[in-house]
């Protein structure tokens, strides 16, 4: 399926219905008093998360969402059937905008649970509410009213204990598949991964956590460039950050400087991301210069207060370890080896 991660909608809740003006003609009962009933309630936009949904493609079709209006009033003192709540669901971890002025409306982060966004008109009310001593047979009736309306921008960022994080080819695809359940595509180009895949990490029988895989970055990311800031916003829900840093002299780069342009554009995008607790690995240990390269690039993040892990999701050459060092960091305690 099409990963989608924003698109705009314009929402409009039912109109109530309208109230009926009507009089009691029954055969001994020629004069009766007024019968007219209250129009029904217009139909509420009701936002559910999903956490079955990963993408809000399925939003981008119908760009106006409208709930049933509330059916009229009747004669005999029949109330008019309110219109059907339109539940629209979401992933979790979507967010809803005004259009207008950029304000953040809702933060849908909690799964399986609904938002009441847009609600539904009050049905009219009928004529018999209206008779008094003056006034036995009223001849007026209230039309429904307008049920709310607005236009939304809706954003989803992926939700996620850990992110991680490293530049095109650093080979995150590869480690995510090592340690987690989950299968991005894997192969020697940059921009390998262009959606944001989630994999739950066991260590043990209950010691797990979630780990995105967010698209590689380039510097100029925080500006837009490459694919920027769509998933820069991704990062923000993450409680920790895992980077990823491997040689690539073919691109003119050295992890070290990977490292601090990485944190830049952190800090540029979101100065609190760039204080965000993190773990730093340098990445395919199999291959000889990487592993040449090791003790010094150790000894250069050290002087950062920086341990520098060394890891090979080729072989799983401290693959365990790094993941027990996110797990700590999140303070998850001590994971069940016997898992």
């Amino acid at each position: 399926m099409k990963f989608v991660d924003s698109c705009e909608v314009k929402v409009v809740a039912g109109h109530g219905g309208k109230g009926c003006v009507a009089f009691l003609r029954e055969k001994y009962i020629p004069f009766g008093g007024p019968s007219g009933g209250d129009g029904g309630k217009g139909g509420d936009i009701v936002f559910e998360t999903d956490p079955g949904l990963s993408t809000l493609v399925d939003l981008t079709y119908g760009r106006t969402l409208k709930a049933p209006d509330g059916k009229p009033g009747q004669g005999k003192d029949k109330y008019g059937r309110g219109g059907e709540d339109l539940v629209i669901r979401v992933p979790v971890g979507t967010q809803l905008f005004d259009k207008g002025t950029g304000d953040l409306l809702f933060d849908l982060d909690q799964p399986n649970t609904r938002t009441l966004v847009a609600r539904g008109g009050k049905g009219g009310r009928g004529n018999i509410h209206f008779a008094s001593s003056f006034d036995r047979a009223p001849r007026r009736a209230e039309p429904g009213e307008e049920g709310q309306e607005f236009d939304l921008r809706l954003e989803l960022k992926v939700m996620a204990d850990v992110g991680l994080l490293g530049f095109p080819n650093v080979g995150k695809s590869t480690f995510i598949r090592a340690v987690s359940r989950a299968r991005p595509k894997v192969a020697d180009y940059p921009f390998t991964t262009l959606v944001p895949h989630l994999g739950v990490v066991s260590i043990g029988e209950e010691a797990s956590f979630v780990l995105a895989d967010i698209p590689g970055l380039i510097e100029g990311a925080a500006d837009g460039a490459g694919l920027g800031i769509r998933f820069l916003k991704h990062v923000e829900r993450t409680r920790a950050l895992l980077h990823l840093l491997t040689l690539d002299p073919g691109e003119g780069r050295e992890p070290f400087r990977d490292f601090e342009a990485l944190m830049d554009e952190l800090a540029r995008f979101d100065a609190e991301l760039a204080k965000r607790p993190m773990v730093v690995a340098l990445t395919k240990a199999d291959l000889p210069d990487v592993r040449d390269a090791y003790p010094k690039l150790k000894t250069r993040f050290k002087r950062r207060k920086i341990d520098l892990h060394l890891v090979s999701a080729a072989t799983g050459e401290g693959v365990r370890d790094l993941s027990i060092a996110v797990y700590r960091l999140l303070g998850k305690g001590d994971p069940d080896d016997g898992g």
